[in-house]
């Protein structure tokens, strides 16, 4: 089996020959092996091609020049696999004419360096001369493959009976999302069919749309233009009218995922160029290509599908009989699990902030045993349950889950409507989210898959002090010195303030000096999202006076706080399950 990465590699040549190719999408918890081998910011994919080749049993691999990380990845497979099929296919920039010439002579090449690998391989492996009987003498027999060398017109027969793929295809009545940026794993794919959401198109370097083209007179010239013709990666040159095709493309759907993957410079500046022209709403999608990431994906393409959703089409549940109506929103987070009971006329009846603890489903059933208790109701009052946050599909007792996003944007419209732009740190991440006139989320970004600016980095940074979390931020509004902490890496920055410590730096001192380091990362966020008056702040961290304070200068405005800011996740779910029900 070899595996292939690109979608410009000649897949249907090798098949027709025999060979099983497998193209190779990382699933990996961690980069150990790669990053023994490999700078540790290389690109995340392409550490992930290493560690599948490292942990699996390719026979080969076809990789293309597409960046320099991939020809990294080339250098250090070759060095740990001599006695495998490691190759490196040149792919031209140009996709006219003269690009299929050298593109067809460059495959021809590569399959008779195959063609002699194999041979080499058969004859390592002690494989005899004499072929089965009825086996012709363009074929051997290897790794418990029947191999045939290459022939044009067994190569033709084969394109005839294998189809091509349809680049687009639009289904009515569902959300339809297109895919663009760099290469899209199929996880993202499916998030969007369980949401009830179709992938119409992927454009990406994994993306289909396959033309296979068959000139009976010149079969590879042929084969090669239908290569070439697919939408083009950004190494092609500019005459291939990559954002025309985009144009073209987003026409048809209702909004468009662009990916990238870390430290892919390329595809993040186009991403910035392509927002400020596409008429469409988008989200970006930056991925490490680890099972870890998936949390954070799967919350921001739903609260993605969520804010192209039109809620009036949201079915309607009957309330309870003619008595007054309840309905609950629980938030299930990293540090605390928060339930508000709103009644049919939108008034809170009794919230709850319990701490998360190890199980988020324990938590839950906790704050729902406090929130009813101080309600005065019983489970069977509630009518509807709408839970959020990153627990959300953990708590069993709710009857539908919306992510953080969308109900923080409704929870800050329901506290204060003329709050346009909202800056939400909790435990273990952080969020600016844009609002609309009606509290609908425009756009939102958040901070990637790390501690630093959340309420974690505060209770690290409490215990380097030796102060209480809750004292933190008063004493940062004391500082009398300025004190910059250059590190916003959790663990640099621990190391930093050690050593202001260690030089009998002042514990007011350095809490302010964390405090508007928090402050830089979130002023950082609110611009890529956009700045619009007005600001509100929600989350555990907007407790603290020292944040709010170290922020509030950073921006230049006030921000508006709420009276239990950990309860406007909560309250917005709360908000969905009303919508949920009849009035």
């Amino acid at each position: 089996m070899l595996g292939y990465i690109c979608k410009y590699a000649p897949v249907e040549v090798f098949e027709s020959m025999g060979t099983e190719m497998k193209r190779i999408e990382p699933d990996v918890t961690n980069f150990n092996q790669a990053e023994i081998r490999m700078h540790p910011n290389m690109c995340s994919f392409a550490k992930g091609v290493l560690e599948e080749m490292m942990s699996r049993d390719y026979e080969g691999i076809i990789l293309t020049t597409c960046c320099d990380s991939i020809r990294r990845v080339y250098d250090v497979l070759r060095e740990e696999f001599p006695d495998r099929f490691i190759y490196m296919l040149d792919t031209p920039r140009i996709t006219k004419e003269a690009g299929v010439i050298l593109y067809a002579q460059r495959i021809r090449d590569m399959i008779r360096e195959y063609e002699h690998w194999r041979e080499d391989a058969r004859s390592a492996s002690g494989q005899t001369e004499d072929l089965p009987s009825g086996q012709n003498s363009g074929s051997l027999t290897f790794s418990g493959e029947t191999f045939t060398r290459f022939n044009e017109k067994t190569f033709a027969r084969y394109l005839r009976k294998k189809d091509a793929e349809d680049p687009c295809s639009v289904k009515s009545g569902a959300l339809n999302i297109g895919i663009i940026g760099a290469r899209a794993n199929d996880s993202i794919k499916a998030i969007l069919k369980e949401n009830g959401a179709n992938a119409a198109f992927d454009l990406t370097c994994t993306g289909v749309g396959r033309k296979l083209l068959l000139d009976e007179k010149d079969v590879m010239g042929g084969y090669v233009r239908g290569l070439l013709s697919q939408f083009p990666c950004m190494r092609m040159e500019q005459a291939s009218n990559r954002d025309e095709l985009i144009r073209r493309f987003a026409d048809s759907v209702d909004g468009v995922i662009y990916h990238t993957v870390q430290f892919c410079d390329n595809y993040s500046y186009e991403y910035a160029w392509v927002k400020e022209w596409l008429q469409k709403p988008m989200l970006l999608l930056e991925t490490d290509y680890t099972r870890q990431s998936g949390g954070q994906v799967r919350t921001r393409i739903e609260a993605f599908l969520e804010s192209l959703s039109a809620q009036t089409r949201r079915p309607k549940i009957q309330k309870k009989g003619d008595s007054t109506m309840y309905v609950m929103g629980i938030d299930s987070g990293s540090t605390s699990t928060n339930a508000v009971i709103m009644d049919q006329d939108r008034k809170i009846r009794a919230f709850s902030v319990v701490r998360t603890g190890a199980k988020s489903g324990v938590s839950a059933d906790k704050v729902l045993s406090d929130v009813l208790e101080k309600a005065g109701l019983k489970r069977e009052d509630i009518s509807w349950i709408v839970s959020t946050g990153y627990g959300r599909v953990s708590i069993d007792f709710a009857d539908e889950n919306v992510t953080e996003i969308s109900c923080h944007g409704k929870g800050a419209h329901y506290f204060n409507p003329k709050i346009r732009t909202i800056l939400d740190i909790g435990g273990q991440d952080s969020k600016a989210i844009r609002l609309n006139e009606n509290g609908e989320v425009k756009d939102f970004v958040m901070n990637d898959k790390c501690a630093a600016g959340t309420g974690r980095f505060l209770e690290m940074i409490a215990r380097t002090l030796e102060v209480s979390l809750d004292d933190l931020g008063a004493i940062a509004l004391t500082s009398q010195e300025k004190i910059e902490i250059t590190s916003m890496c959790s663990v640099f920055a621990e190391s930093e303030v050690i050593s202001l410590i260690a030089n009998n730096k002042e514990k007011a001192d350095i809490a302010d000096g964390v405090c508007h380091a928090i402050a830089s990362k979130a002023s950082g966020l609110l611009k890529r999202v956009g700045m619009e008056p007005e600001f509100m702040m929600t989350g555990g961290v907007a407790k603290n006076p020292g944040v709010v304070r170290a922020v509030e200068e950073k921006i230049g405005s006030k921000l508006y706080i709420c009276e239990e800011p950990e309860i406007v996740g909560a309250a917005g779910a709360a908000l969905y399950a009303l919508e949920k029900c009849a009035m």
